[in-house]
């Protein structure tokens, strides 16, 4: 097997926190949710842009003025602002701090904020009922779907453009890679399984010009992806196929060299892991590669990575389907061995946070 792993030492093994960091980081979580909403109304309310854009620093009464709030709303929440780490005082002004530079300004952050705010925030209160039930109970937040994929397309904004922003941000940045992992062997036929809005599939069609793709979803992704590839002006070298994965009598279609599943596995829970592996593995012939793009937690090279993925896990318990998660590989690759592949070839540190693996049948 062919393996590059970067990441030295298991995450999370020790507890390396002295005991009055532990203690503050006891407050922070004690206080988070007044943490988060300040937080986005720092940022939203031009707060955090305007002390960054003041070199010398902002007194709180010239900011009131420029965002048309009170004098007593800016100062609580600047006041919270320098508790969470978004900005520091000196002799009464505020400048940002680096915390702040981040929050505001780093792509990921701000796309990881809004899907908290616009999918998880109101349904993360029925976390407990979730775990209990096995179900998405804050899905009712959002709409009255036993899953949050029956809904995808159908979403109201916000919470729909944070999700697809969200799911496009992280999985987009694999493409490039994935692309030469695919195609270094002779390759006619990719069957693209959670194909979503088809971004996969038109990278695909782009990098090869003779290569055919069959995208295997729920219809009411397909009917979406399949206007998008025709815009594209691909529809000649793409075939559409509504499977719905769970069901244990459907089938996938055969004839592919290659089956690519993104960020798709970790929607399912084990056991149905186990089941849709089987699909691909009837599907495929002796020769067939399947790859899998997934965020592993313990295979992240910083335990920041890997929290974001830990707490992207509960989004599966209370919004999407209640069951599923984002995987430790320790865990994932055992489900892999039950449905009769073996993993020949594990790229991490792909795009943000991915690993690609390369499976053949055993």
């Amino acid at each position: 097997m062919v393996e590059t792993q970067t990441q030295k030492a298991p995450l999370f093994s020790t507890d390396k926190k002295p005991a009055l960091e532990a203690i503050s980081m006891a407050q922070f979580i004690a206080f988070a949710p007044y943490v988060f909403q300040a937080s986005i109304i720092l940022r939203d309310s031009n707060i955090l842009n305007l002390v960054e854009q003041n070199r010398q620093g902002s007194a709180v009464a010239d900011l009131a003025k420029q965002v048309n709030m009170s004098e007593y709303a800016v100062r609580v929440l600047l006041e919270a602002g320098l508790g969470i780490g978004l900005v520091f005082r000196n002799e009464d002004k505020f400048f940002l701090a680096k915390t702040g530079h981040f929050f505001l300004n780093d792509p990921m952050t701000r796309i990881n904020t809004d899907f908290m705010r616009d999918v998880c925030y109101d349904g993360a209160q029925d976390l407990e009922a979730s775990l209990k039930e096995g179900r998405p109970a804050g899905l009712r937040h959002l709409g009255d779907w036993s899953t949050i994929y029956q809904g995808l397309s159908i979403m109201k904004d916000p919470a729909k453009t944070s999700w697809f922003d969200f799911d496009h941000y992280y999985s987009d940045n694999a493409f490039p890679v994935a692309m030469p992992l695919i195609f270094s062997q002779p390759t006619k036929k990719v069957m693209d399984i959670g194909a979503n809005t088809g971004k996969f599939t038109l990278a695909c069609l782009g990098y090869d010009s003779d290569v055919e793709i069959g995208l295997v979803d729920l219809q009411v992704q397909l009917n979406v992806a399949k206007q998008i590839v025709a815009d594209a002006g691909y529809s000649d070298r793409a075939k559409f196929f509504a499977v719905d994965m769970l069901d244990e009598k459907s089938d996938l279609p055969t004839g592919y060299d290659v089956i690519w599943m993104s960020q798709f596995l970790d929607c399912f829970a084990e056991h149905q892991v186990i089941s849709i592996l089987g699909k691909c593995h009837r599907a495929l012939g002796p020769d067939g590669r399947v790859f899998i793009n997934e965020t592993f937690w313990d295979r992240q090279r910083f335990e920041a990575s890997a929290f974001s993925l830990q707490m992207t896990s509960l989004y599966f318990t209370t919004m999407a389907n209640g069951n599923s998660q984002m995987y430790a590989y320790e865990l994932f690759s055992k489900l892999i061995d039950q449905a009769g592949f073996e993993v020949v070839n594990i790229t991490d540190n792909v795009g943000l946070s991915h690993t690609i693996l390369e499976l053949r049948k055993k």
